[in-house]
């Protein structure tokens, strides 16, 4: 769909997934739906009320993980007509929430069977033993620039002006990983590594086997594909343009910055929302699409969040609180096998 189901960031975006055959393609979702629902004894949802209505009209009892909601939003939980009643029916058996503040909200307004077990993004983060080319006692920033091809080239390329803007700010030096999506750093059918258009673009220079450099700076920034856990873990702090990886540095207790791209995902709109998700973990720079006082101002700001202890302990203490530890998936396997399938997966 040319929005990239990120209709959020730009309503207008409906009305061309609609020319394109947005109600064709739930027609024909509908359609498998009931007809795999002839097979199964239990669905399990996730997602928003799209998703939930499939669940209903499978015929089967089902559990929903509210994954897109949340009551940090705008400190309360109101759902949709459509929604209230799918998550109230009768055989709606469980729900599950992505934080305990939204579980005990929902618990509040009625919905009794409403609980957190965790995010199970976290349990994705599964660490790959990749030796990292990193050097001791300096601060290790990571840069995540999204998954989502062709904006996540256009975000590289911003955060590459990033890195320059903040090597002066580190007379004692400081280091750079990007996790990046396979499609920028392995060759594509004609044999260009689109990673090294995009550098030289930007006045870099592309290192076999997957690190860049800048003639005017002493900085190797390395390029990485596969080991995004690893990153993660071992980074001091993330500036990042993506959704569902914000989530998972904050849940690591890191401090983030976001700055603001052109979309279609990673605007101010998604930005914005997202700070209000995860709390104090994340700084946003900018309300528009990022310029070079935006890349001056985030700079500024990393010098200024790695120099302060006292945040960076807090950080650790707001992950716990709005995203919580690994295990989630596990733990909703086994509440969903004892109800439906009398198994206990413990």
């Amino acid at each position: 769909l040319p929005s990239g189901v990120f209709v959020y960031n730009h309503r207008l975006k409906l009305l061309e997934d609609i020319r394109s055959g947005l109600f064709t393609l739930l027609w024909r979702q509908i359609q498998a739906i009931r007809q795999y629902g002839e097979d199964c004894d239990a669905v399990f949802a996730i997602g928003d009320v799209i998703v939930l209505v499939g669940a209903y009209l499978s015929g089967k009892p089902y559990m929903a993980f509210t994954s897109s909601s949340s009551a940090y939003y705008e400190n309360r939980m109101k759902f949709d007509l459509l929604t209230n009643w799918l998550l109230k029916s009768d055989r709606c058996r469980q729900i599950f929430t992505r934080d305990r503040y939204t579980a005990q909200m929902l618990n509040q307004q009625g919905y009794h069977q409403a609980i957190c077990v965790g995010l199970p993004a976290m349990d994705a983060l599964e660490l790959t033993g990749k030796d990292l080319p990193l050097l001791p006692n300096l601060p290790f920033v990571a840069l995540l620039p999204g998954s989502r091809l062709p904006e996540s080239s256009t975000n590289f390329q911003l955060l590459l002006d990033l890195v320059i803007a903040t090597i002066p700010l580190f007379p004692n030096g400081i280091q750079f990983c990007a996790a990046v999506t396979p499609n920028l750093c392995l060759p594509d059918p004609t044999g260009t590594i689109p990673i090294q258009q995009l550098a030289a673009q930007c006045g870099w220079q592309y290192q076999a086997p997957g690190y860049l450099t800048h003639p005017q700076y002493q900085i190797k920034l390395h390029c990485i594909y596969d080991a995004f856990a690893d990153i993660l873990y071992q980074c001091d702090l993330v500036v990042g343009m993506a959704g569902a990886a914000i989530e998972q540095a904050v849940g690591l207790g890191k401090p983030v910055i976001q700055i603001p791209g052109a979309g279609p995902q990673f605007t101010y709109t998604f930005a914005e929302a997202q700070m209000r998700l995860l709390g104090s973990s994340v700084q946003t720079i900018g309300t528009q699409p990022a310029t070079a006082e935006t890349i001056v101002l985030a700079a500024q700001a990393i010098h200024r969040t790695l120099e302060n202890p006292q945040y960076l302990e807090q950080c650790r203490a707001n992950g716990l609180e709005r995203i919580g530890t690994a295990g989630g998936g596990a733990a909703m396997a086994r509440i969903f096998a004892k109800e439906f399938l009398k198994t206990d997966l413990s």
